[in-house]
């Protein structure tokens, strides 16, 4: 049943045309078993890709049933293949509401036109944030080569949950922040320790509304993400925690992957945090 799947395939958040984050989309997994969604997604190669299993309409409310994969694994959430699917959804239905219960929990988005292009909001689950073990932030900063006095003072690191965890951490000096390296292996082993299922979040504050992102990915086929919703909403929800909420930012992310990327991120007093972008079809 799994050999004539429709798998379409969109990058999302893209700042340029060569930028953005590839995902997988397939609209109707109502008949896809665990392993063929595996399967696809392994067989796809995108860092994830994002199935609809099921749907339902009640209250005026259009509900999706949405998993995603990567790879190698099912993962709780994922930002960017969320928006490269309500694109598809707009595309094939038209622009409006419609909610994902995800194993995260339910995401709600809305997506209209702008100028002949489908743009995406999705409000995350609640949000979380912890401290920081201060033992394994030591491990990971000498992983990425860098000390605590690297770090930027205002920010202290932090975990954030929006749908996957993240550890937070935000480098002072720009130079370092492009140069740091680290060994893919050895992070992704700290990673599944610490079921970070997400990204490990490396920040630098270019402004009080603009932060340069590198988000490692090491877990997946690839070592660093071009653009990460699930972390652009937790990052919102670090920041509301120190004190930066009732704002929007912008994340410019995938410069060090030859993939620029653009989040916009609006975080509300309370609740959810909002992640704004769009998606375009890939040929």
């Amino acid at each position: 049943m799994s050999d004539d799947v429709d798998v379409l395939r969109f990058s999302a958040f893209a700042a340029t045309p060569e930028g953005g984050n590839p995902a997988g989309v397939v609209l109707d997994a109502s008949e896809l078993t665990d392993a063929d969604m595996q399967r696809i997604a392994r067989d796809v190669g995108f860092s994830e890709t994002a199935f609809l299993v099921s749907r339902t309409d009640a209250e005026n409310v259009t509900r999706y049933r949405a998993r995603y994969w990567s790879p190698v694994a099912e993962v709780p959430f994922c930002g960017h293949a969320t928006v490269a699917t309500a694109v598809a959804l707009a595309e094939r239905d038209g622009a409006g509401d419609v909610v994902f219960d995800t194993n995260a929990g339910p995401v709600s988005l809305r997506s209209r036109v702008e100028d002949g292009a489908v743009t995406v909001s999705f409000t995350s689950v609640e949000p979380q944030v912890r401290e920081l073990d201060p033992a394994v932030l030591d491990r990971l900063l000498a992983l990425l080569g860098v000390t605590r006095s690297d770090l930027d003072a205002s920010f202290p690191p932090r975990e954030a949950f929006a749908g996957n965890w993240h550890p937070v951490i935000v480098i002072a000096d720009r130079e370092l922040f492009d140069q740091f390296r680290f060994s893919p292996v050895e992070v992704a082993a700290l990673m599944r320790e610490q079921d970070w299922l997400g990204t490990v979040t490396v920040l630098h504050a270019a402004s009080a509304t603009d932060f340069d992102a590198r988000n490692l990915f090491p877990v997946g086929r690839i070592t660093e993400d071009p653009a990460t919703g699930s972390a652009a909403a937790s990052t919102g929800a670090y920041l509301r925690d120190l004190g930066h909420g009732e704002s929007t930012i912008r994340i410019h992310q995938g410069a060090h992957v030859r993939r620029p990327s653009l989040i916009t991120v609006t975080i509300p007093p309370s609740g959810g945090v909002e992640v704004s972008g769009g998606a375009t079809r890939l040929r």
